[in-house]
């Protein structure tokens, strides 16, 4: 007899994960490093998605995102303005960080940042996006950070359990287990 066959799990918005994989940083600094890495994976017209509670790691990451695609500007959270943009200093894309918080609903309401027209030439990374950029893009890269939480009375702040899910034919193919190393 076969085993049951269980459907591919899918994003929130009902799209296909095509690459999955979780990892775990010890510190702030590991966080930025795991930007870093990668940003040599992404080209312009991605779509990173950052998932996770305040003061998880979510503009750390980025901040590692920006020095690993090498633009201009100190890397912060954009919570107030919405949105940042990050020149390229060299060949690489620009990055345009949002900050979707504030943000009640949908795609409507980040119509006025022009995300559309920027993807194609950038790579945009939306904090607290779920629900509101996935018609942006049919390829894109959710990041999901988690407190680690243990039995222990004493578990270590800094340490955050990481899944990367890529969503489309984009990242079906992406090496995302090389991040873990």
């Amino acid at each position: 007899m076969e085993a049951p066959h269980s459907p591919a799990p899918t994003d929130p918005a009902g799209r296909a994960v095509t690459n999955t994989v979780g990892l775990t940083v010890h510190s702030p600094e590991q966080m930025r490093e795991l930007g870093r890495r990668l940003a040599k994976l992404l080209r312009p017209g991605d779509l990173v998605m950052l998932t996770g509670a305040l003061g998880a790691g979510k503009t750390t990451l980025t901040r590692g995102l920006g020095e690993g695609l090498d633009v201009r500007g100190a890397v912060t959270s954009p919570t107030f303005v919405i949105a940042r943009v990050h020149p390229a200093l060299g060949a690489g894309p620009p990055l345009v960080h949002v900050d979707a918080y504030r943000l009640g609903g949908g795609l409507d309401e980040m119509e006025d940042l022009d995300l559309d027209v920027s993807l194609p030439d950038s790579v945009i990374v939306v904090e607290w996006g779920e629900g509101k950029v996935e018609e942006l893009s049919d390829d894109r890269l959710h990041v999901v950070i988690d407190r680690a939480t243990g039995d222990t009375e004493h578990a270590d702040d800094d340490v955050r359990r990481i899944t990367l899910a890529g969503v489309g034919e984009r990242w079906a193919g992406a090496d995302l287990a090389a991040l873990a190393a």
